[in-house]
């Protein structure tokens, strides 16, 4: 099946967004828009291209925006107009946050520039939980979660629940019973009751153990939920404030929508909305090791931690020969464990994905949610650019 592009058209890059993101971090030079002669000169902007022209005729399904950058130049931002509106025609379209059909809340949040980031949100708390750590040098990741929780309505008659660490969470290994792995819409998805669910923290806390904590992993949206909890009880804050001080303000990011939960919580393992734009300043920050603008935002020792294969070989299936750091994942890694690329993941295909060797980041914003297209973008970077660098 193949859908049909309404509109497709190149963007340039604002004067506004090319000093916010790499002219302010002032390790790099102030990035300019490649030309198209000047692209047209090397192997990379024909793969490009090539891409660009496999997204136009459907091959990747719905696209809504694909961008990359390397050494501080912006090589490629295609944009992808969708009709949406009646693309979901056929499904059900009730207007409700965790509807994925519904066009008032997804992939753009009530028609904004804003895009859905899904899972990407998961990598993105954990820069947030690295921050508080650094401002907090009492907490680490050796911790206990759940004295960090303050609920006094935890089961803890197993042992093993009392002994899962915050680096058990990050890094998806907390032991808690979780099957996420079916589709979204699977009402025996751990993921879609805990977005049914009125208490998200009382819902994952409830679940029971069913290995010991820090030994397998278990792809888990719960855990990360538990994560924001931690960093509200660390910060003294809710972790959309924390965000906006610590990360999205020296960041420049002025525009961002989160998700609220039925008790007043901050969905922190799916519900945060950026622009394509700020996303690849997240991007900009790894490759720089935690610094912007010459200030460190998030210690070096923590993005390299984050993006390192902590846990190899993950499985399930579809995941086998990856690694997996804290709330990143690492599709190729050295036999010495050093990453070669790193990325969050979100549901739809949404990708921010960064090649440090080659100093590149690449950004996909889709919403392939109802079928599996011919192509993933997310094997664009590995199988595509990645082969056509080497070779120059």
């Amino acid at each position: 099946m193949r859908t049909t592009i309404k509109k497709i058209k190149t963007l340039t890059f604002s004067i506004l967004f090319i000093v916010a993101l790499i002219a302010c971090n002032s390790k790099n030079k102030a990035p300019t828009k490649v030309t198209q002669k000047e692209t047209s000169q090397n192997n990379l902007s024909t793969v490009i291209d090539s891409i660009n022209s496999e997204i136009n005729n459907g091959d990747y399904g719905l696209i809504d925006r694909f961008m990359v950058i390397q050494n501080d130049q912006i090589l490629a931002d295609f944009k992808y107009e969708q009709d949406y509106e009646t693309i979901v025609q056929k499904y059900d379209t009730t207007n409700h946050q965790y509807n994925f059909n519904s066009i008032d809340w997804h992939p753009y949040y009530k028609k904004s520039e804003l895009h859905t980031l899904q899972s990407v949100t998961k990598s993105i708390t954990s820069i947030l939980f690295g921050i508080a750590l650094d401002l907090n040098k009492e907490y680490n990741v050796s911790n206990k979660a759940m004295p960090l929780l303050n609920n006094t309505n935890i089961d803890l008659k197993d042992e093993r629940k009392q002994n899962i660490a915050i680096e058990d969470l990050l890094t998806m290994r907390s032991g808690l019973q979780w099957n996420e792995e079916t589709d979204h819409n699977d009402t025996t998805n751990d993921c879609f009751r805990l977005e049914s669910s009125n208490n998200w923290i009382e819902y994952v806390l409830s679940k029971p153990m069913d290995t010991i904590p820090g030994t397998r992993f278990v792809y888990n949206g719960g855990g990360t939920v538990l994560l924001g909890k931690i960093i509200s009880t660390i910060t003294g804050k809710r972790i959309d404030q924390w965000a906006e001080e610590k990360l999205f303000e020296p960041l420049g990011i002025t525009e961002y929508y989160w998700k609220e939960t039925p008790d007043g919580e901050i969905d922190t393992e799916g519900g945060l909305y950026l622009k394509a734009e700020d996303l690849a300043k997240i991007g900009s920050l790894f490759l720089n090791k935690g610094k912007w603008n010459n200030t460190q935002i998030v210690s070096e020792s923590w993005v390299l931690t984050s993006t390192s294969p902590l846990v190899k070989d993950v499985k399930p299936e579809w995941r086998r020969d990856m690694g997996y750091g804290y709330q990143w994942w690492i599709p190729e890694y050295t036999d010495t464990g050093k990453s070669k690329i790193y990325g969050g993941n979100g549901y739809g295909g949404q990708y921010l994905m960064m090649a440090p060797e080659y100093n590149l980041i690449i950004v996909f914003n889709g919403w392939n949610i109802n079928y599996e297209p011919e192509k993933s973008t997310w094997r664009v970077l590995q199988d595509r650019i990645i082969p056509t660098l080497k070779n120059e």
